[in-house]
């Protein structure tokens, strides 16, 4: 069960936009913040502001004990076998950038080749251009499910690494990421997890899926932004070379080479966020307090609520209708531009995302330019979904 007071601690959820109560179903772009996360930042510019590891002194010390604690917290959430696997980063795009930035100095050799999902973010698809790649990419269905019949046969002797998201943000499809990862290896090829998506909506554990990489961030999980986690099997990233060079990443320097730190710390050159990282820990505590298993079966409530609700709505085209779904409702209002259909909700206090949503590719498969999404978390309601509906069916009139 959700806690009844649940959105009593998000003061965000009582901010008024055009003199109507905020209705905010753009959780898949950024989830709000719950007050202990809030004040977790604030408390620690006041208190402990200092960096880390380095310090003698009595701030960097408590410092770098709640940072440290923050990547346990991390490791048990998605069931890593070491804390030293946690790499933090600003975010699933650096995680991402990262692992192809390293993971191509290592292994390319030339005419490689990675496979992507069809419904890829730009942030799944940039990095591997920028390293060099071809990108072959598995299909999928109308329903927005992959074919992975199609995928086993996409591998070649140049497969590198397979990069796929758990949960696209576009459609909203849970993907069949265990069936992935083990055809994937089956091949002798590893497997990147983009998990941006997934976080906060499902529980993860890494050691059980066999994954060799899993990417997300803390602004989808109630967290700050720019703040995120790169995970990685030990064993691999103890072949990678680093990604930046700077402090923290070395064991000696001279000026004629240069040694390299331990892990996790070989990935993480420069001062890091720690006020971040110390609120991305609050966040993991309050989904964990709340529970996870809960969130997830009352988001699918609304989801399926606001499915029921938004089919009755005449000329609605719902993008992304595969058994298997999560928290994104992805629409369209006949041939209306979906910025048209935001920008009116807008003016109803109903927040929602419209465009393309990093994700192109897509709506070149279905040949629109983009879509209405609406997306749920922990502190949406029913009210809020019949808010929504009462909205569309308010500015339909006006778009005909």
């Amino acid at each position: 069960m959700i806690p009844s007071d649940i959105r009593s601690q998000f003061p965000i959820l009582d901010t008024q936009v055009h003199g109507r109560p905020l209705v905010y179903l753009d959780n898949a772009a950024t989830t709000q913040k719950p007050l202990r996360v809030i004040e977790a930042l604030d408390g620690y510019y006041r208190h402990l502001n200092s960096n880390i590891h380095r310090g003698a002194h009595h701030l960097a010390t408590m410092a770098t004990e709640r940072y440290e604690q923050v990547r346990c917290q991390v490791q048990q959430l998605i069931h890593a076998r070491y804390s030293h696997e946690i790499v933090f980063t600003r975010g699933t795009t650096e995680s991402i950038n990262l692992v192809a930035s390293s993971f191509a100095k290592r292994y390319f050799v030339g005419n490689d080749e990675v496979i992507v999902s069809g419904m890829e973010h730009h942030s799944d698809i940039v990095p591997w251009q920028l390293a060099g790649a071809v990108l072959r990419p598995i299909p999928f269905s109308d329903e927005g499910v992959l074919d992975l019949e199609v995928y086993d046969r996409l591998f070649t002797k140049n497969t590198r690494i397979v990069a796929v998201n758990h949960v696209s943000n576009t459609l909203g499809s849970v993907n069949p990421i265990a069936d992935i990862i083990r055809i994937a290896h089956s091949h002798g090829v590893p497997v990147l997890i983009d998990g941006a998506q997934a976080i906060s909506h499902l529980s993860v554990d890494v050691q059980a899926l066999g994954c060799d990489f899993y990417c997300f961030s803390g602004h989808k999980m109630y967290g700050p932004m720019g703040v995120g986690v790169m995970y990685g099997r030990e064993e691999i990233l103890n072949e990678l070379p680093p990604y930046q060079g700077g402090g923290e990443m070395i064991e000696t320097v001279t000026f004629d080479c240069t040694t390299y730190n331990q892990l996790p710390f070989k990935f993480e050159a420069g001062t890091p966020s720690v006020g971040d990282v110390i609120g991305l820990g609050e966040a993991i505590s309050f989904m964990q307090e709340t529970g996870i298993d809960n969130i997830a079966a009352h988001e699918d409530q609304l989801l399926r609520y606001a499915t029921e609700r938004i089919l009755q709505i005449h000329g609605i085209r719902i993008f992304g209708t595969g058994p298997h779904k999560t928290s994104v409702l992805s629409f369209l209002i006949g041939d209306v531009h979906p910025y048209d259909v935001g920008t009116l909700l807008d003016q109803l206090g109903v927040a929602v995302r419209t465009g393309h949503h990093c994700t192109q590719p897509i709506m070149d498969r279905y040949g629109i330019p983009g879509t209405v999404r609406a997306s749920f978390a922990v502190y949406n309601t029913r009210d809020e979904v019949d808010a929504l509906m009462n909205a569309l069916e308010r500015i339909i009139p006006m778009l005909q």
